[in-house]
């Protein structure tokens, strides 16, 4: 039975699935909880081809210090020619995705498997 991974922060945790650095973002991702997250973050992204799915499942509040850590992970892949794929279907965080213009960066799956699944041209990477 695989075991859960312990958390890195109150606010993170990260494990491997299918190749990928998965960084599940849990509960209210605000200021206080990207200060925590970022260290994580810039260490999981500077790896040259990088493949990263950052998971939203868990989040209950998002707000622009959320937008700040997906626009980082997203540039910082992007320069190391990486990958990033992202996991949302809480409505008011789409929203919020929508509204920037990140959902056409990033496009949301609505569940982890989904994101594993799509075809690296979709993946945010381009």
């Amino acid at each position: 039975m695989p075991q859960e991974p312990a958390p890195l922060t109150r606010h993170l945790r990260i494990h491997r699935a299918r190749g990928h650095t998965v960084l599940e973002l849990r509960g209210e991702i605000d200021i206080a909880a990207a200060v925590q997250i970022v260290p994580y973050l810039d260490r999981v992204t500077a790896r040259p081809g990088a493949r990263v799915v950052i998971d939203l499942s868990a989040v209950e509040f998002f707000d622009c210090s959320g937008l700040r850590l997906l626009y980082r992970a997203r540039a910082r892949l992007l320069d190391q020619d990486g990958e990033l794929r992202l996991v949302c279907a809480h409505p008011l965080t789409l929203r919020i995705l929508k509204v920037t213009g990140l959902a056409r960066l990033l496009p949301p799956q609505p569940t982890l498997d989904a994101a594993l699944e799509q075809p690296e041209a979709t993946s945010g990477s381009v």
